[in-house]
């Protein structure tokens, strides 16, 4: 299908057109419409799935890094931006994920959103194309517009349907990421300025120029700095996950959905695409502050997820330390560390995204989040309890569910991280003892939940007789399947990311190596200038065309 990227980006945007003259009394017109309109999102996206192979062969004859490409054609030619959308197996990875929890956010609000709906569908369509933006763009400054955009509609989502602290939530989540893209924006204007000018004397924003950049050792660091606030912030890596928690426990059920299982994404997106492959020497300097980070970040999350009183904080907490495994995974600079990270990225996406909508459920009965209340909840609600168990397994890692294979294949590229790099096979040891930590919050969470004796009337009074209905089936089953499908039968996404990563490892591989050679003469590494044809020649070697860029 042509232009298909350009088609899944922007039909929630024109719906988003189409609903401004709804009338805004016919609740049940918008909302069937809006959820419709995610569906057909979701089916439009289906052939980059089913047509991977075929597209990603037609690239590799063409000697393309990037499948189903559009462009780049001419945008704001007096800056040099172009529109340039295409993916990789990564990328696609994140729009399939996009599209598939669109459906499921929209689904879910039915019930929960009752004032102001026609303004909230707008902003969740127009959040979709944001985020779908963001992974589509090659060309810097529609990705950084893109990014921007999605900024508005989740701060209006929190700040208006959100909780009793709604406003400060809203507001601390746009003050947090805007300031982290202001940074970000400087380091993007540094390698505009690098680029090669063309016959009118202008830049380019273009993706494909800047990584056959030559850039020297001591800028990289400077810009990966840059790159690093704003990407950090967005994940979040401690100490920036402070806006976080209050994000999550204020934003409607809904949002909190988005929020785990796509914006915060494009943080770990944001490293994997930019900082590491135009970046390779300054991933290096930055190594061993990265990994402490993530280390920090998998152990705190899941410490204070241990104290949390509230079911959505504790939820909220957790994503802090998956996350600080998923970048662990990724600082090892490992092909398994990679594939892992990336697995990691959209499992964290079905469990948590799974837990958010499962803490919306019981908070749409009980309109409280706090463990104290509950208690029994099994014996009142076995459905809903065993959809809680599923996901709360699938989220702790247990064999045959997806968890495990992302925590598994990251402890592999942990263990086989290069000796020279720092910490190597220590590595495993925190990541294990997060592991440890996060089966023990989930279950005790669980435990307090929904086993012992009901001392609470008003809850047996209120979910008696009152389980998961068809709605609540329909959006949580998709979530179930597809963390058994991941658990039992990983290859096919797996596979789908083989060129990505060998593209990223390409990049970083000459950096490494004069590291390596550095240690071995016990000097301290004298970083040359990386050079495309540096940076391709081992991927050319294995009979990767992904550099030069085309």
């Amino acid at each position: 299908m042509p232009y298909i990227l350009s088609i899944v980006t922007y039909v929630p945007l024109a719906a988003a057109i189409i609903v401004l003259f709804f009338p805004k009394d016919n609740a049940k017109l918008i909302k069937y419409f809006t959820t419709g309109v995610f569906l057909l999102d979701f089916i439009v996206s289906l052939p980059l799935w089913f047509g991977w192979d075929k597209a990603q062969a037609a690239a590799d004859a063409a000697h393309k890094m990037w499948v189903f490409e559009e462009g780049p054609f001419p945008w704001i030619t007096s800056l040099g931006a172009s529109y340039h959308f295409g993916v990789d197996g990564m990328s696609m990875l994140m729009v399939m994920l996009t599209t598939f929890l669109g459906v499921l956010a929209a689904w879910s609000s039915w019930k929960y959103i009752k004032d102001r709906q026609k303004e909230y569908y707008i902003w969740l369509l127009v959040l979709q194309t944001g985020m779908l933006g963001v992974f589509c763009s090659l060309d810097f400054f529609l990705f950084y517009v893109f990014w921007e955009v999605m900024l508005v509609p989740m701060y209006f989502l929190i700040g208006i349907w959100g909780g009793p602290n709604k406003l400060y939530a809203a507001i601390k989540f746009f003050l947090y990421t805007l300031a982290g893209s202001v940074l970000m924006l400087i380091g993007i204007l540094v390698l505009y300025f690098h680029t090669p000018v063309n016959a009118a004397g202008v830049h380019t924003f273009d993706l494909n120029a800047i990584l056959n950049l030559s850039i020297a050792p001591g800028l990289q660091w400077w810009i990966f700095a840059a790159f690093f606030v704003g990407f950090a912030i967005k994940v979040p890596m401690f100490p920036f996950h402070t806006w976080l928690p209050d994000a999550h426990v204020e934003a409607p059920t809904a949002g909190s959905v988005i929020l785990a299982g796509v914006l915060l994404k494009m943080g770990t997106y944001g490293f994997y695409r930019f900082a590491l492959p135009i970046l390779p020497d300054a991933t290096i300097k930055w190594l061993p502050f990265l990994i402490v980070l993530s280390i920090i970040g998998v152990i705190y999350g899941a410490m204070v997820s241990l104290v949390q009183k509230d079911m959505k904080k504790l939820v909220a907490y957790s994503s802090v330390s998956h996350l600080g495994f998923a970048m662990a995974g990724m600082f090892t600079l490992t092909v398994a560390g990679f594939k892992g990270s990336i697995l990691q990225m959209i499992n964290h996406g079905i469990s948590t995204g799974g837990l958010f909508l499962l803490v919306g459920i019981i908070y749409e009965r009980m309109h409280t989040r706090e463990i104290k209340q509950y208690g029994g909840l099994a014996k009142l609600m076995p459905v809903y309890a065993t959809f809680f168990m599923i996901i709360t397994l699938s989220s702790i890692g247990l064999p045959g569910l997806n968890g495990f294979v992302g925590e598994i294949i990251i402890l592999l590229g942990a263990y086989t991280m290069p000796a020279y790099l720092i910490f190597s096979k220590s590595l495993i040891f925190f990541l294990v003892a997060g592991m440890i930590l996060g089966a023990s919050y989930m279950l005790w969470l669980y435990q307090r939940v929904f086993w012992g004796e009901v001392k609470n009337p008003h809850l047996e009074e209120t979910v008696k007789g009152n389980d998961m209905s068809g709605r609540e089936w329909g959006y949580m089953i998709p979530l179930v399947i597809m963390a058994l499908w991941i658990g039992l039968y990983p290859k096919p996404i797996l596979d789908k990311m083989d060129k990505s990563v060998e593209f990223v490892m390409s990049r970083m591989r000459p950096a490494m190596e004069r590291v390596e050679a550095a240690k071995e003469h016990k000097q301290l590494p004298v970083l040359a200038e990386t050079t495309p044809s540096q940076s391709a020649q081992p991927a050319a070697e294995a009979g990767d065309t992904a550099s030069p860029i085309r």
